[in-house]
């Protein structure tokens, strides 16, 4: 689905930085990754944020007023796998959660290159199995992330069915990143009006996250997954960015598998725009997604699991 375009400048969480170095230290990369983030603004007033241990790896609850019984959005934070905390990404979170009437969960999982893949995916089904000794039910609880995040969060879906576990009742993805092979056009068609990302940085994001691993492994990336039997997906990105066909080849795996997909390319968009809470675009994107958060862990399921 694309959306009309509502502002004549293009909005951006980041204006374009110097030439990205593929030869910079870590540090130095995740520097330049958190840069990014800089554009969420300050969280909305009225969230409550409870430091939490996950299993063995840290983690934050965001609570917003208004959080409706046992709603929990399990949210994977972007950052190539590299870079990004619960704290970066607090601001984002607690506006989907606000929007979602929904608790969210948000763990720290390993980041690369001390912890390379598949170190975040065990994580990220930890956190989930964390979630149900907690005694949330399956059916109370959508994975959601971005970026990097959003590929996690698809490939830890993948990872649970295959485990033969009880699946969450959703998942919602903004901007996945879900194809380290980088082979969508987008990588080239947008490379000039993507200010955030770029073939490049992937690149090297993707080198000290796999270390060695197929760059086409499911788990890495989920495009090349088989879908069967995942939960409904809801997946917005931008038509300005890197990872556009990211998304919409998700919608063709999805679809083919005869999963319930509803991708949406916002017209004139960059990465993440959703991050920018007073863009027009942003506020239909969380609308949205919240709207689907709530349809897929409706009330009467909620009273039920709390009798």
């Amino acid at each position: 689905m694309n959306w009309p375009r509502t502002l004549i400048r293009r909005p951006t969480l980041v204006r374009r930085q110097t030439p990205f170095d593929p030869n910079a230290s870590v540090e130095d990369l995740r520097e330049h990754i958190s840069q990014f983030w800089g554009g969420f603004g300050p969280a909305p007033k009225g969230v409550d944020v409870q430091p939490v241990l996950i299993s063995s790896i840290r983690g934050e609850w965001v609570v917003p007023e208004g959080a409706t019984g046992r709603r929990v959005v399990l949210y994977f934070h972007g950052g190539g796998f590299i870079a990004g905390s619960p704290e970066s990404h607090r601001p984002f979170v607690a506006r989907l959660a606000h929007a979602a009437s929904a608790r969210a969960l948000v763990p720290q999982y390993r980041l690369a290159p001390e912890f390379p893949y598949p170190a975040a995916l065990r994580d990220a089904a930890d956190a989930y199995r964390w979630l149900l000794t907690q005694g949330i039910m399956p059916n109370n609880i959508i994975f959601a992330g971005d970026g990097s995040g959003g590929g996690l969060a698809l490939a830890t879906l993948l990872a649970l069915r295959n485990a033969g576990l009880p699946l969450p009742a959703a998942g919602v993805c903004f901007s996945p990143w879900s194809d380290m092979t980088l082979s969508g056009w987008s990588m080239i068609k947008n490379a000039k009006t993507d200010d955030a990302l770029s073939w490049e940085l992937l690149a090297v994001c993707a080198r000290h996250y796999l270390k060695g691993a197929s760059p086409a492994e499911p788990f890495a990336s989920p495009v090349y997954g088989d879908f069967r039997g995942l939960p409904p997906l809801m997946i917005h990105a931008g038509s300005l960015e890197v990872l556009k066909d990211d998304a919409s080849r998700l919608g063709e795996r999805a679809a083919a598998a005869n999963v319930n997909i509803n991708v949406e390319v916002y017209e004139g968009m960059p990465h993440l725009f959703q991050g920018l809470g007073d863009l027009n675009e942003s506020k239909v994107s969380l609308t949205r997604a919240a709207a689907f958060i709530k349809a897929r862990t409706p009330e009467v399921a909620l009273r039920r699991a709390a009798q």
